[in-house]
């Protein structure tokens, strides 16, 4: 595809919804099913967002491989190519796709499907924060993590050793900036949907309709 984003690539990082596999810790809430349906619109809400910010390459990053006839489908619709995440964790995975698409393009910019508060603006401005000289950007998540990651080069040593899914994932992340003498920018903290807490929060937003029911 090409945008009216010029020299950016989105990639959209996420792993097949397969019941009993995905938001696993809202599962207690949704059950199995409930909580692989919601993953499905978040990846849906995603692609479409990413969509919308206009980027010259969007891409489907997928795990465990590329054979979910949702993701398939998914990419068509979107306009993504799809991809197979390799790497034994998702720092490995995340630093190989973005030595992939640096290769391609000036600037990548990598989100998960889990924070539908993310928008097209959003995206746009991690754009222009790279434009402006840094080295990353990031929206930083309110639970330690992160909702976006952007790079105007390749950067692996932000993504070795970090514990993902922990607290201090953002908080690693900006010792290892100031460690590399890199620059970098923040835009504002979002939230994102992990646990039982977020989903009751996304129900509150109104910012999708028809979501899943608790069991």
């Amino acid at each position: 595809m090409s945008g009216t984003n010029p020299e950016t690539a989105i990639l959209v990082f996420a792993k097949a919804p397969v019941a009993g596999a995905a938001k696993t810790r809202l599962i207690p809430l949704l059950g199995a099913a409930g909580a692989a349906a919601l993953h499905v619109r978040l990846i849906e809400r995603a692609l479409a967002t990413a969509g919308a910010a206009a980027p010259d390459t969007l891409a489907l990053w997928c795990a465990p491989d590329a054979a979910d006839a949702f993701l398939q489908s998914a990419a068509q619709q979107s306009g993504a190519t799809l991809q197979v995440q390799l790497g034994a964790d998702l720092g490995a995975r995340m630093a190989h796709a973005f030595a992939a698409t640096l290769q391609q393009t000036r600037y990548a910019i990598c989100i998960g499907a889990d924070c539908p508060v993310l928008t097209a603006q959003h995206l746009r401005d991690a754009t222009d924060a790279l434009r402006a000289g840094n080295d990353a950007v990031f929206v930083p998540a309110e639970d330690g993590g992160y909702a976006l990651i952007g790079l105007s080069r390749t950067a692996p040593e932000l993504m070795s050793g970090i514990a993902w899914g922990s607290a201090t994932v953002m908080a690693q992340t900006r010792e290892r900036l100031r460690e590399n003498n890199l620059r970098w920018h923040e835009l504002e903290t979002l939230w994102d949907i992990d646990r039982p807490q977020d989903y009751l929060r996304l129900q509150q937003s109104g910012l999708m309709d028809d979501l899943p029911s608790p069991v």
